[in-house]
């Protein structure tokens, strides 16, 4: 795994008025946490998915995807005070392989959370070009007071 894309990985920037460690890219808007900067970290083409998208997963191949991904994020986030990526890399025997094992812990609406998360992602020439991201998205809506849009979502798909 790359020396410089590990140590990107954690920025501090401002959410919520404090300044906190936070994933890639994240920054302050309205006491929002974004992800502006993340998709920097990915190659023009690539290949991210959410194995574990509760209601099914839409992969992301480019950049502008990516952007357009990340620029939701303020509405998803609203009432964070702090949010913190915590874990490690593990490196693997293929040299562009690495995997990330963290839980985003912080607060949101006065109450603290933490979310497991796992992300497999290959590198090359120092960017992201392939991912595999697990999360815990009950976890996410519980965190973000979103778990009732996520009970009707699901009541509503017809999978």
């Amino acid at each position: 795994m790359p020396e410089d894309l590990a140590d990107r990985d954690l920025q501090p920037v401002r959410c919520g008025g404090r300044a906190t460690p936070k994933p890639p890219g994240a920054g302050q808007r309205r006491n929002q946490c974004q992800f502006r900067g993340a998709r920097t970290l990915y190659a023009g083409e690539t290949d991210v998915r959410h194995p574990f998208a509760p209601l099914g997963e839409t992969p992301l191949h480019s950049r502008a995807r990516l952007r357009s991904h990340f620029a939701e994020e303020p509405t998803r986030t609203t009432g964070v005070e702090r949010f913190e990526p915590v874990g490690q890399v593990h490196e693997t025997a293929d040299p562009e392989v690495g995997i990330y094992e963290f839980s985003y812990a912080g607060s949101a609406h006065g109450r603290p959370f933490s979310i497991p998360c796992l992300f497999v992602v290959r590198v090359r020439d120092g960017l992201i070009v392939e991912s595999r991201d697990y999360t815990d998205h009950v976890a996410f809506a519980r965190a973000f007071g979103r778990l009732g849009n996520l009970a009707t979502a699901l009541v509503a798909d017809p999978r």
